[in-house]
């Protein structure tokens, strides 16, 4: 399956922060967490986190995916445009609400959703990056606000499979 970001959608200003996020960053202990409340129960978010259509749609650095597998699981390869280069990748770990992935055999971002006990209609969306790659973490935050605009717009809270 080929999934591509929309037409226009390409930028050189793509990973630049307004500076109006509604993200925080905060270390835990060899990484940062880049988080973001978002208005959708947390099997919603998991389930359009781990949805590799979506990913050039809310993610700044992918322009384009390609794997077998719609939705990631532990083992899912294939690969992700980034600045015109194909690059491949593996999920190493992945539970339902939770995964990992190596980029280019390079070990990237985690990826979870947090639940509010009591709150079932809301979540937080987490991105782990490395303190090694600190530099990433304004990407990761306009993806979290980019993840939250497409999340929260969605009837329903219920992923759109246009383009599937």
């Amino acid at each position: 399956m080929n999934y591509r970001a929309q037409a226009g959608s390409k930028s050189n200003a793509r990973f630049d922060s307004d500076g109006e996020s509604a993200s925080t960053v905060a270390r835990e202990g060899t990484t940062l967490a880049v988080g973001r409340d978002v208005a959708v129960g947390p099997a919603v978010a998991a389930r359009r986190l781990r949805d590799t259509a979506a990913w050039p749609a809310w993610g700044p650095a992918i322009d384009a995916v390609e794997s077998d597998d719609r939705f990631v699981t532990r083992g899912t390869t294939g690969r992700v445009e980034v600045g015109g280069a194909w690059v491949p990748f593996r999920v190493t770990a992945c539970t339902g609400r939770r995964w990992d992935w190596r980029v280019g055999g390079i070990p990237a971002t985690g990826h979870r959703v947090d639940r509010y006990a009591g709150d079932a209609d809301r979540s937080r969306v987490v991105i782990e990056v490395p303190l090694v790659a600190a530099w990433y973490v304004p990407v990761c935050r306009r993806a979290l606000d980019r993840f939250a605009r497409l999340v929260e717009s969605e009837p329903s809270g219920h992923p759109s499979d246009a383009g599937a």
